[in-house]
């Protein structure tokens, strides 16, 4: 097993909680969008699984719902009484309000961003000292990827997902739809600087594990017991330097030399998968 220290990072284990410097920015907490912006305008939201967890998500303000009647035959085993009542139209008329070729499944939901999360407060210790485990996403920005990720972050019991601000997509119906509900699911962390944020997450007690096609040891290798935060690069030009920079370790995931590199929800899916096997008790 890997010795959790690697090249130009120290060798001690990151600060405990509670041991970074006092910070003078506001208390953190969840923000709401500022007005004026996009986020209060609301976005639409299509296909049974999206909308479900859209409906069921407290967090979430619903704007104006229309479905087909089959849909809200099919809805129905899902989520009673819903809020707003459904307006009955039929799947043309829904269809003009989405992107061309969305599979709306005869539903479409108008709701708000929600509001945003602060890192430190999503990635607080817990009570009863569970290992966490968070993924952060380098500039990636195509939203069927970070959608599938998003996905099974919550199929494998992640804490959180930590976008950049730019170079990473929005929110939207586009990105809801490829993470198949999950973008109500599971928290979304926006950060101006990220490798300030893997500093952060440093602070407070996380070993961060960078996924590199060409790093020296596999992922089998590493010790992944704990706070563990998963760091991908986006596909093609993979971590940025900085980023590798910041990381206790890299690891790669063993493949076949003829196509070593594998999609990054892939790898995404296979990394969260280990992660939880090891944590699964015999």
């Amino acid at each position: 097993m890997v010795q959790r220290k690697y090249p130009n990072q120290p060798s001690e284990h990151p600060p405990k909680p509670g041991g970074a410097k006092k910070s003078h920015r506001p208390p953190p907490g969840r923000r709401p969008p500022r007005a004026g912006t996009p986020a209060t305008e609301g976005m639409w939201l299509y296909g049974l699984h999206p909308v479900v967890a859209a409906l069921r998500n407290p967090d979430r303000t619903k704007l104006q719902f229309f479905a087909t009647s089959n849909a809200l035959e099919n809805l129905s085993a899902h989520v009673t009484s819903p809020t707003p009542a459904p307006e009955i139209r039929d799947s043309q008329q829904i269809a003009k309000l989405l992107p061309a070729a969305a599979v709306h499944q005869g539903l479409a939901l108008r709701v708000q961003h929600l509001p945003e999360h602060d890192l430190k407060e999503v990635c607080a210790p817990h009570e009863n000292g569970t290992p966490r485990l968070v993924v952060v996403l380098d500039q990636l920005t195509d939203p069927q990827n970070v959608g599938a990720i998003l996905r099974s972050c919550v199929a494998f019991g992640a804490t959180a997902v930590i976008l950049t601000g730019h170079h990473a997509p929005p929110a939207s119906g586009v990105l809801a739809k490829a993470a198949s509900g999950a973008l109500d699911l599971i928290p979304v962390v926006r950060v101006v600087n990220l490798a300030r944020a893997m500093e952060q997450l440093a602070e407070l007690g996380f070993w961060r594990v960078g996924l590199d096609s060409e790093a020296s040891h596999p992922i089998a290798d590493i010790d992944l017991s704990g706070n563990i935060a998963l760091v991908l690069g986006a596909e093609g030009s993979g971590l940025r330097q900085l980023t590798a920079r910041k990381c206790d370790f890299l690891a790669r995931i063993p493949a076949n030399g003829q196509l070593a590199s594998l999609n990054v929800s892939n790898a995404a899916a296979i990394i969260l998968y280990e992660v939880a096997r090891r944590r699964t008790p015999a």
